[in-house]
């Protein structure tokens, strides 16, 4: 079935109703600041469908509940599972299973939508996107037939099992062990900062069934429940409260060799394939942010008087305010831009992913940080969303891969480029 169809089914489902909220939201369009930073600008007539449904739902059944998901950190399973119904628990998996088929690009907008209501919630939801794809991907016919559908309905929720205490971002000295025994892997090891961890059902877990280097991982579906599957006290956390983070501890795990998914030694480049992805979903998730941000601080600088006058009527800030807007563009065309060339599978597609998270998580960081500024002492407050926006994206600047890590991958690859080029050049004198 096309993914058109598909979508249209969906939205056809989700009658749209507009009740005030924690985050005001406006609609495309009127003659204002949120005109140049239109999200929907050069979209598709099916783009713009489902990033209004996924706009509709950020308002309605996220933003209002924001403040107590992360005050009393609450994992809004719920809220999640109404989500799926719209086709956001598998957006990129297949149809066949459950999947909404859509685009890379189709993912990054309604990311960056959902996260207008609640960064920390759409930031678990694009994770377990990502893992549900690695088994679609990756998996065989019995994995995808047997998982995915449950994935894709968020009746079951996944984890990404990569991060040890000990490996970080040199993700390929792993030690988390997995020896054949019978028909079993027999796990031992530990994975640290693992979100969703304890609550999940599913848990992709990357694991060392062979020698030292990125050739000797694997990866394994390891299900809830499991002998010798235990998890660490839950993590407390500066952001990102509303999804529960814990490590992950196996102890002589027992895992059936018919979940492994790919084929032994795949582990690591199913992992990058994987984060590949996940950097354009946590970028999207940042701009969202930073867009409802902007809308949060031009609203407050409208009302917020001093000297008897508008901050909006400051000059100062209106040029804040505008180079907010410059920063958030330029963000989302980056991270569309990466998402396209992921989409296509083109040769640059992974430097050109590293860009877009190294500059869209930096850049929504600032202007968020930025947005609370204008917002002066109440800023501060908790009774203010901006706050909460500030704290749940700074550590999209850490994971999925922190910013040494990407401007290493992108130096390798410009310094790649050069040689090639000055190589053709020698080759075909002018």
């Amino acid at each position: 079935m096309a993914a058109s169809v598909v979508w249209r089914r969906l939205v056809a489902r989700f009658a749209l109703s507009l009740p005030r909220s924690a985050v005001p939201i406006p609609p495309a369009g009127g003659r204002n600041v949120h005109t140049c930073i239109d999200p929907s600008a050069g979209l598709s007539n099916d783009q713009k469908e489902f990033q209004k449904v996924a706009f509709g739902f950020a308002l309605n059944e996220m933003a209002p509940h924001m403040t107590e998901w992360d005050q009393k950190e609450i994992f809004p399973v719920e809220t999640m599972r109404k989500a799926a119904q719209l086709g956001f628990g598998g957006i990129y998996v297949r149809p066949d299973v459950g999947g909404s088929g859509l685009s890379r690009v189709d993912t990054s907008i309604i990311f960056e939508a959902l996260s207008t209501g609640c960064a920390s919630t759409t930031a678990y939801m694009s994770i377990h996107n990502m893992c549900a794809w690695m088994i679609d991907k990756f998996g065989d016919e019995e994995l995808r037939h047997n998982h995915c559908p449950a994935l894709c309905s968020m009746e079951s929720f996944a984890s990404y099992c990569l991060t040890e205490p000990g490996s970080g971002s040199d993700a390929a000295s792993l030690i988390t062990t997995a020896r054949k025994k019978g028909d079993y892997y027999i796990l031992n090891g530990s994975k640290a900062f693992i979100s969703g961890a304890g609550d999940a059902d599913l848990y992709v877990l990357m694991c060392r069934t062979g020698d030292r280097g990125p050739k000797g991982i694997s990866c394994l579906l390891v299900e809830k429940g499991a002998a010798g599957l235990s998890f660490g006290k839950k993590e407390k956390k500066v952001g990102w409260n509303s999804q529960p983070t814990r490590a992950v501890i196996f102890e002589d795990c027992a895992v059936p060799i018919s979940n492994l998914i790919g084929r032994e030694g795949d582990g690591f480049s199913i992992a990058m394939n994987g984060l590949n992805g996940g950097r354009i979903n946590i970028a999207s998730c940042s701009l969202g942010a930073a867009y409802a941000s902007i809308v949060l601080a031009r609203d407050h600088l409208k009302v917020r008087k001093q000297f008897g006058e508008p901050l909006a009527n400051s000059q100062y800030l209106q040029f804040k305010l505008a180079e907010m807007a410059t920063g958030l563009v330029a963000a989302r065309l980056m991270v569309r831009n990466a998402a396209a060339a992921l989409q296509e599978e083109r040769q640059d597609a992974v430097a050109l992913c590293a860009m877009a998270k190294l500059f869209a998580t930096d850049e929504c960081f600032t202007i968020c940080n930025r947005a609370l500024q204008m917002h002066g002492g109440y800023g501060y407050l908790k009774d203010y969303a901006v706050q909460q926006f500030v704290r749940d994206i700074r550590v999209h600047q850490i994971l999925e891969g922190w910013e040494a890590q990407m401007i290493l991958k992108l130096q390798a690859s410009a310094l790649r480029q050069e040689h090639e080029t000055y190589t053709r050049m020698e080759i075909n004198p002018a």
